[in-house]
């Protein structure tokens, strides 16, 4: 077969309680949409011929080394406790250690029933595989932790949501698929000899600097605090922040209903199944802390002393707003062009994003145009940008480098909501050259592109309001 995989999988060796075993439902005529080559060369990954490569990550075709498995969670969804998820769409194919010495999962998704699936068929339409190919491969090219890409097929089959919509699966890479709520799944049943043994894996994976599960914890917090962090200074919303989305390696997972903000408002919701809020763009930090008091409380079974560990523990997830707001400052410190720490600079960052509140203004044009001297254009009123201005111009003074620091740290292209579903529309009819053409231009988001339209924020008709799960 003109494609090999160097699978080394560990995941499998883990009890049988941890997943169900099963290969993918077979499709009618699978076709290669998108193949992701540098990704590919990483991993080991070698396909010489896309028309094999599409059987394959089709789901028609098992290669040789792959162990396909369901994984099984439990997890908070907005709050209210589901005992038992899982993955009732996607198969864990295996696991490859690339060129860079990365162990990385491969998982496809779209692959038809499981044994976790909830009535659901399993399968992906179109819509949400081009949303989630586009959005984690420009998370990756601005800098952001995140699951990635490797292949997106056409299945040709028809799945129904709201009406009939071209099939596809996508095929995601990720540090690992392990989850909040795979630690609360054998927690809530009292299962300490398999919570254990996903502890022991976990550690021996990610974290293996760490010594018991006190510290494991506090390793996990610190990665969720500075993703958080990371998420804000771009203006991402992911939308669906459930324990079962939190990934314990501290990438960003499950592109569902996410967006980037076009104009800034701290309360921000894109999410149609987030009616009350919950997962607003400001709220994101809070709800992250709220996460891993779940990862904590998932931890305690395995102490000894149940009353001192969470003593123990409660310190350490106190300790997550800190370590936010040093990351947070940090970054749009960087963003406004800042390299040197002062006691104002919070005060100067709060300042603005007030302005652009009530000025309405696009958040990511408004920190491109920092260094152009244009931002006062970006705002509403331009005389209250401007007094502003003079206070940063101030703070300046003896800065080295500012503008260049600025042009790496403030994107000029993101995957804005309303192109995304215009490349949705036209690879639905047919028509992949939006989808590749927006590919390309996310994967340099700090360079001018030559087509203003990759910059340009929604007119009023455009907008998306909501966006939508898709499964």
């Amino acid at each position: 077969m003109a494609i090999s995989i160097p699978f080394d999988n560990s995941y499998g060796r883990l009890p049988d309680g941890f997943y169900t075993r099963q290969n993918a439902g077979h499709v009618s005529a699978p076709s290669m949409m998108a193949w992701n080559a540098d990704l590919a060369d990483l991993m080991g990954i070698k396909a010489d011929d896309l028309a094999e490569a599409a059987q394959v990550f089709g789901g028609n075709v098992i290669p040789d080394g792959a162990d396909p498995l369901a994984q099984v969670y439990a997890g908070h969804q907005f709050g209210g406790w589901s005992a038992q998820l899982g993955d009732g769409r996607a198969l864990l194919l295996g696991e490859t250690i690339g060129t860079d010495g990365q162990r990385r999962d491969i998982q496809l998704k779209g692959s038809g029933p499981t044994p976790y699936s909830r009535a659901g068929d399993g399968r992906a339409g179109l819509g949400p595989v081009v949303r989630e190919y586009l959005m984690s491969e420009a998370m990756h090219a601005l800098g952001v932790p995140t699951t990635r890409a490797l292949a997106a097929v056409r299945t040709g089959d028809q799945v129904f949501r709201d009406t009939m919509l071209p099939g596809a699966v996508l095929t995601r890479v990720a540090a690992s698929h392990i989850r909040v709520g795979t630690f609360q799944y054998f927690a809530a049943r009292g299962d300490t000899v398999a919570l254990q043994a996903l502890l022991d894996h976990v550690i021996a994976r990610h974290y293996p600097e760490a010594m018991g599960p006190a510290q494991l914890l506090k390793a996990v917090m610190r990665r969720q605090a500075k993703l958080i962090a990371h998420w804000m200074s771009l203006g991402f919303i992911h939308g669906v922040m459930n324990t079962d989305n939190v990934q314990i390696a501290g990438e960003t997972i499950d592109y569902g209903p996410c967006a980037f903000m076009d104009i800034y408002h701290p309360q921000r919701v894109f999410s149609s199944i987030d009616r009350s809020g919950r997962y607003a763009y400001g709220n994101q930090p809070n709800i992250a802390i709220w996460n891993v008091a779940q990862f904590a409380t998932s931890l305690i079974p395995l102490m000894t002393d149940r009353e001192a560990a969470i003593e123990e523990f409660t310190e350490i997830v106190n300790g997550f707003p800190a370590i936010y707001q040093e990351e947070w400052i940090a970054r749009f410190r960087a963003k406004l062009g800042l390299t040197r720490q002062e006691d104002d600079d919070l005060q100067l960052i709060e300042e603005l994003l007030a302005l652009m509140t009530e000025g309405q203004a696009d958040f990511t044009n408004l920190f491109a145009a920092l260094p152009n001297g244009t931002a006062r254009d970006h705002i509403t009123d331009p005389a209250q940008f401007d007094a502003w201005a003079e206070l940063r111009h101030a703070r300046l003074v003896g800065e080295d480098g500012a503008d260049a620091l600025m042009r790496r740290t403030n994107p000029i292209v993101i995957p804005r909501t309303h192109l995304i579903e215009e490349a949705i529309v036209r690879a639905a009819a047919g028509d992949d050259d939006m989808f590749h053409d927006m590919h390309s231009i996310l994967g340099t988001p700090f360079e001018m592109p030559d087509d203003p339209k990759w910059t340009r924020p929604p007119t009023p008709e455009e907008i998306v309001p909501a966006t939508f799960c898709g499964t």
